[in-house]
């Protein structure tokens, strides 16, 4: 690796043509950086000495292009093995790096699974995100929460498995509602063999592999058993587990016979934005699409932004045996090596031209095509209300990033701050941010004390982290729930911190506290109001609505965990064999605190040493 580090004010192609000489033709990625030692632009090239040399001369170049390399003040430097190495390199730092001037996957969000647990003798079924440590069954990616939510609720009516939590089971001495609905056999109290639930194990199985005929025809065989021996009621619980199925297939929508496992992906490009749709299509069934809105800088190609997209798009996912895709990539043949490599198995990348690959390859264009619609419509109407703010409230532009605040709490315990985000692509909901108060000197209910903790913690990580905001993470407008008292005693944390630039609107409830007729404050000027049918009065409104629903949600989240919180949790040496033992012992948390030693040690699996930390934990806390 080699950087020009001297403080050169020369720009452009002189400086690009004085690292040819220091070249030779090895594969490698590099990096353009401006004068303050930004990374502009990151690529990759199969001879580093003709990519650069190209640079340095007048050819023809994109309209961005010839921005990065006037703007280009050194450059670095990193030689690989092979070209594909070289890709999947130039990928995963376009992802860390977020280069000015490359297309970049803004949405970096994980994709759930369905788990089937074999950690037991009755597996439980559930969905999954994130790595995949636990022992089972993977099914997947689905494309979003509520497409497993679906399929596992219909599973369940299907195969009647469990999804309650290993500890509950075992806990367990009656079946629970499920049962009583029918969504479980109740292998918790033996209403079902294990033989027999392996056996719905594995019909699961075979269903999430697209054997789904097959299935079928079983279970009509055995209704028909069933209800010429007269066994209706067996008979006619076969019959709503063959209904159930037919509905999971039915919600699917497309189930295309001749691709068993692919992602179908499509690329649609209109005024200088994109859009990206990816159908999962996996055991001949739809398991889902997803939108993505890439950043493309403009002049960048089709088949530029579909290769950045698939580069970034599996820099941390596993790609299926065919990716199909609607545009051609630079180098098919380099994607594909890349893919195969990462897989560890051949992957195929192709442009379908005819049949039902090509009619998948139709429907998510036409997806891409209307998301990438409605988005410009919703984005244009967002910019119009950001220029009604901006009016309205006299700034200086139009904000780029609005930062609102709200408190939650009952009687100050369990408080937490929610800070959402809006710009002018809408809510940024990857950006919102919860903070668990921990000022221990707080009043309980003290608002004031609570937003103070919350923006002093948010502008000290700005200060530390993005110092000269160049980051796009700092905020040119501040909303706050509250009146004149609130927003002095934010200005005074503000100028404390030598932020007091960053414009600020208190939102008060204002006469009889009735939506409509709020305040607004800031500092030095006077009370404002806004005519009850102003668009931007309801911008406002849904704003601070969105802050509060955040605020709230994760409070009773915080509230419900510290509930369902055991204080033998926090002993050392008590895991969850020697918990159960002393809850069955002594029948609850609240009696064990109370127990001496001698009645700790009478627990089996308790020795005087670790009943001593138990009696110690507790007396001392008290």
């Amino acid at each position: 690796m080699s950087a020009d580090t001297s403080a050169s004010p020369r720009v452009g192609q002189s400086v690009i043509a004085d690292y040819v000489r220091t070249l030779d033709g090895s594969p490698g990625v590099y990096r353009m950086l401006d004068s303050q030692s930004r990374v502009l632009y990151v690529g990759k090239a199969k001879n580093l000495k003709n990519r650069v040399s190209n640079y340095a001369r007048g050819n023809a170049h994109a309209p961005h292009i010839y921005r990065v390399i006037a703007e280009t003040a050194s450059m670095m430097f990193l030689t690989t093995k092979t070209e594909t190495e070289a890709l999947l390199l130039e990928q995963n730092l376009i992802k860390q790096l977020k280069p000015k001037y490359n297309v970049l996957l803004r949405d970096d969000k994980s994709f759930p699974n369905i788990l089937v647990s074999k950690s037991h003798a009755f597996p439980q079924i559930k969905k999954h995100r994130g790595a995949k440590k636990e022992k089972g069954d993977y099914y997947g990616p689905f494309a979003s929460a509520g497409a497993v939510n679906r399929t596992l609720n219909q599973l369940q009516k299907v195969f009647l498995l469990r999804n309650c939590s290993d500890a509950t089971f075992d806990a367990r001495t009656r079946p629970c509602l499920l049962y009583q609905i029918k969504r479980c056999s109740a292998p918790c109290v033996g209403y079902i063999s294990e033989d027999d639930y392996k056996a719905s194990v594995k019909d699961a199985d075979q269903f999430l592999r697209g054997k789904s005929t097959a299935i079928q025809a079983q279970l009509a065989e055995q209704m028909h058993k069933a209800s010429e021996e007269m066994e209706f009621e067996r008979a006619a619980a076969l019959r709503d587990r063959i209904r159930a199925m037919t509905q999971v297939q039915s919600a699917q929508g497309i189930n295309p016979q001749g691709v068993a496992e692919a992602d179908v992906i499509a690329l649609h490009m209109d005024g200088g934005q994109a859009c990206v749709q990816v159908f999962f299509i996996r055991a001949n069934q739809n398991w889902g699409n997803h939108d993505y809105y890439p950043r493309v800088t403009s002049g960048a190609s089709v088949a530029e932004v579909m290769q950045a997209f698939l580069g970034q798009f599996y820099s941390d996912r596993e790609p299926p045996r065919l990716v199909l895709i609607s545009d051609d990539v630079e180098d098919r043949t380099l994607v594909a090596e890349a893919l195969t490599e990462k897989a560890g198995r051949k992957v195929e990348v192709a442009v379908p031209q005819r049949g039902e690959k090509l009619e998948l390859i139709a429907g998510a264009t036409r997806n891409a095509r209307e998301s990438l619609a409605r988005k410009m419509s919703e984005s244009a109407t967002q910019t119009k209300l950001l220029r009604g703010l901006a009016e309205a409230f006299d700034l200086e532009a139009p904000p780029q990033r609005i930062e609102v605040y709200d408190n939650s709490h009952i009687q100050g315990t369990n408080a937490v701050g929610g800070m959402i985000v809006a710009g002018p692509e809408g809510l940024i909901k990857s950006q919102y941010r919860k903070f668990n108060i921990k000022g221990d000197d707080l009043v309980p209910g003290d608002d004031f004390g609570m937003m103070k903790e919350v923006l002093t913690r948010r502008f000290k990580r700005l200060l530390k982290e993005d110092p000269d905001r160049e980051g796009g993470t700092w905020p040119d407008l501040l909303l706050i729930d509250g009146g004149q008292g609130q927003v002095s005693a934010v200005h005074e944390i503000m100028v404390e911190l030598g932020v007091e630039d960053i414009d600020m609107i208190g939102v008060a409830k204002g006469v009889d506290r009735d939506a409509g007729k709020e305040e607004f404050h800031r500092m030095g000027k006077t009370v404002k109001a806004l005519r009850h049918n102003d668009p931007v009065l309801y911008f406002v409104q849904r704003l601070r609505d969105e802050a509060h629903r955040f605020a709230i949600g994760t409070h009773r989240a915080k509230r419900a965990k510290s509930m369902s919180k055991n204080p033998l949790d926090d002993i050392p040496g008590v895991g969850a064999t020697r918990k159960r033992a002393l809850l069955a012992h002594f029948g609850s948390a609240k009696a064990v605190s109370r127990a001496n030693l001698s009645d700790l040690t009478a627990v089996d699996g308790i020795n005087e040493g670790l009943a001593e930390k138990i009696y110690d934990y507790f007396h001392e806390r008290g």
